[in-house]
């Protein structure tokens, strides 16, 4: 392979992109914060918590809200790396409703097998039972697993124009043969998460910004450095950072 993936160029790669664009960036992580905060105030003033329907509501719309938010920030990352060298308008990282769409259907064909294995497996089981332990553990196994595979749909989404099953199909194919990288990588941001947790224990504001203004635009960052990198390897391609990213 001519320029086989690296997990220390992309944390690398994603730390120089950050520190490039990161008042752009963390600006826009708090505004996503601050509007999905204040809509599920107001969702929550404005429809009973107490019946069915209103809550199914609000709950939808919540998750279009984290819909258009999240693809928003994806958009924003890869514009910010493709438009390096140009200026970009703001409508630029806008995601359009094909995007939203895809990403709402992903949501739901994933909420839907969990759904299915908790109703028709876990239920049928008596609880606290080894049966139902052993089934619990294989289904987060197996959970662990696809999210793995599947964790680039994002991305295809956003920089690809895929559709939702594309997507998923796109991403499975992408993390093939490099799980164990992919792990790795997983495992530093997981690290960083745990470390921002215990430092929320002692010290709850400043770890409720460092959460919006670096770890969550950084974590996003990396995972969108990996999808580029893993393709660009998959193409046998080099991936300077300035044509490649």
């Amino acid at each position: 392979m001519y320029h086989p993936f690296s997990v220390a160029e992309t944390i690398k790669t994603a730390w120089d992109i950050f520190k490039k664009n990161f008042i752009t960036i963390s600006v826009y992580s708090i505004i996503a914060f601050l509007l999905s905060f204040i809509m599920g105030i107001i969702i929550s003033i404005l429809l009973p918590s107490s019946e069915f329907y209103p809550k199914l509501f609000a709950s939808f719309v919540l998750v279009l809200i984290q819909a258009f938010t999240t693809l928003g920030l994806y958009k924003l990352i890869f514009t910010l790396i493709d438009s390096e060298y140009y200026e970009f308008e703001f409508k630029q990282v806008l995601p359009n409703i094909k995007m939203i769409f895809s990403y709402l259907c992903v949501i739901f064909i994933i909420g839907f097998f969990i759904a299915t294995y908790e109703i028709f497996i876990l239920r049928k089981l008596e609880k606290d039972s080894l049966s139902y332990q052993i089934a619990d553990y294989i289904g987060a196994g197996i959970g662990l697993y696809t999210i793995l595979r599947i964790m680039f749909f994002n991305s295809f989404i956003v920089d690809d124009k895929s559709g939702p099953i594309e997507s998923l199909r796109q991403s499975i194919a992408l993390t093939k043969n490099y799980i164990s990288k992919v792990v790795l990588i997983l495992s530093i941001i997981i690290s960083m998460i745990v470390l921002l947790i215990l430092l929320y224990l002692s010290y709850q504001a400043i770890a409720v910004i460092l959460f919006f203004v670096f770890v969550y635009p950084f974590v996003n960052i990396v995972l969108i450095a990996m999808y580029r990198k893993l393709i660009y390897s998959h193409q046998d391609v080099d991936d300077i950072v300035a044509e490649a990213l």
